[in-house]
């Protein structure tokens, strides 16, 4: 299979779709894999390092996409990329179409591409082991972005997450106990801040509280739940998934209407549409505005501005459905593994995930 790599066009997205480690094992496998010139310089990979494993450099991304079978990406293809695709080609990425426009999601069809969404893998037991990684890197990064936006140069409220003696920490409530606001929960909590955490399953609040050995408080994310909290927290977090669907909206603008002036807004599910009404996806060159007296982060693709781990772990979770799928095809590597038939979201121009078409033809997301 020739697969290709090409370098990410959106802004200050540094990750790529293969690090040399993988080409190196596809090309030993008998695969051609054709590299973007510059596609793993942010992520710390040299051009010299993929030819030395193997890949060939390609001058431009329209060469790459003419050339690949299947293309691997670390997010979803411009307009521009779609231009260059063609029928049956397999594009793998963090897709995130249920949040994209539909004109984005039609043209895909309209092209035939073959797509798998890595967000959407899910293994029988529930876990969606690619997804699961960038949501690992995103929770844990959470502290250092809220402490950032708290300074008051960022129109935070100027508040320190730890406190210091005699001032007390800062306040974080965390909607959603699933894989990201776990990590965020052990990272704030590392540092000091006050935690509460809201979902709707009690099983994972008993996981939480058995955790942290009750020093956390857990609620159940009613929405007396959620409007109360808000008021009084300095940091509300947003870590809301339906795999493959638009997030549910959970803060509403009244809500944000009654939180302090200068608290932070971090909305993770703004990959899936936002769980904050007042959310609109932000960029990593411009990542904040203020909304209702609130400072609100909602970059799409946060970990991209961490390519080096965000890269490796992406592609270790990644690497088997990617080898399989060059070593027997398509249709053989979704017979052998259901995981990566849940992660196949388009196909011959037509949808196949049951979410993402439920949010194709109910909503219109405002995504890019």
């Amino acid at each position: 299979m020739i697969v290709g790599i090409p370098k990410e066009r959106r802004e200050l997205e540094m990750r790529v779709g293969l690090t040399p480690y993988g080409v190196n094992l596809l090309t030993r496998a008998g695969h051609v894999c054709y590299v973007e010139k510059g596609a793993g310089e942010g992520s710390g990979f040299s051009d010299y390092d993929y030819e030395r494993a193997g890949g060939r450099i390609a001058y431009s991304t329209e060469e790459v996409y003419r050339r690949a079978d299947m293309v691997l990406k670390a997010v979803r293809p411009t307009r521009e990329e779609l231009e260059w695709t063609h029928e049956g080609q397999i594009i793998c990425g963090f897709l995130h179409l249920a949040a994209a426009r539909r004109e984005t999601v039609q043209m895909m069809l309209d092209r035939g591409v073959a797509a798998v969404a890595y967000e959407t893998i899910e293994e029988d037991d529930g876990t969606l082991p690619v997804l699961r990684t960038m949501s690992e890197v995103a929770g844990r990064m959470a502290p250092q972005l809220a402490a950032t936006f708290l300074q008051s140069n960022w129109g935070g409220r100027g508040v320190l997450l730890s406190g210091v003696p005699g001032v007390p920490a800062a306040r974080v409530a965390i909607l959603g106990a699933g894989v990201l606001g776990t990590n965020a929960a052990r990272a704030f909590y590392g540092l000091g801040a006050t935690l509460y955490i809201l979902d709707q399953n009690q099983e994972k609040l008993r996981r939480i509280d058995e955790m942290f050995e009750g020093r956390v408080t857990t609620m159940v994310a009613y929405p007396f739940n959620i409007a109360r909290v808000v008021r009084f927290v300095e940091v509300l977090v947003g870590a809301v998934l339906v795999p493959g669907a638009r997030a549910p909206v959970l803060v509403t603008r009244e809500m944000v209407r009654s939180m302090k002036k200068g608290a932070v807004i971090l909305d993770f599910s703004i990959d899936q549409g936002g769980c904050v009404e007042t959310s609109r996806p932000t960029t990593l060159r411009d990542p904040v505005f203020i909304e209702e007296g609130v400072v609100h982060f909602c970059v799409p693709n946060a970990p991209g501005v961490l390519p080096r781990t965000s890269t490796h772990a992406f592609n270790n979770a990644a690497w088997p459905y990617i080898r399989h799928i060059a070593d027997v095809g398509l249709d053989q590597a979704i017979a052998d593994m259901p995981a990566l038939a849940r992660g196949l979201a388009l196909r011959e121009g037509k949808i196949v995930n049951e979410a993402l078409a439920a949010a194709f033809n109910a909503s219109k997301p405002h995504g890019v």
